[in-house]
């Protein structure tokens, strides 16, 4: 029996990576610190040279934390009306924790998709210089 038949691959890749797990036997932890990919699993040995979620989790988490972060200072702008640099103060450190708490489980919920889906580099299956075949 091979070793890759004894662990089940994930069937939830969001919830899988937002607890940081492996994606094929979610036992392993996916991280090494806060947002350092382990090289490969404890556990199962899967390596994770695959993973590239480049800067998608840090543009999901700056898309989804703008919304409740302006909502946030527009209610303290129209309720108190205070002066700039409460904004500054208040605002400015909320939308940062927002950002880097989305961050992490965001990236593993990536790398588990990625697996999942089995998303490779893409590649142009004829050359391009080519002419295209004429049928109409």
């Amino acid at each position: 029996m091979d070793n890759q038949d004894l662990y089940h691959p994930t069937t939830n890749p969001a919830l899988t990576g937002a607890l940081g797990r492996c994606p094929r036997c979610q036992l392993g932890h996916l991280f090494r610190g806060f947002l350092t990919l382990q090289p490969r699993c404890e556990i199962c040995e899967l390596d994770y040279g695959f993973a590239d979620p480049a800067d998608g989790p840090a543009f999901f988490a700056m898309s989804i934390a703008a919304v409740p972060a302006m909502a946030f200072a527009l209610w303290l702008q129209t309720a108190y009306d205070p002066p700039l640099y409460i904004h500054l103060v208040v605002t400015l450190p909320l939308t940062l924790l927002l950002c880097l708490v989305l961050l992490r489980p965001l990236k593993g919920w990536l790398v588990c998709s990625q697996y999942f889906h089995k998303a490779e580099m893409g590649r142009i299956d004829r050359d391009w210089r080519e002419p295209p075949d004429n049928r109409s």
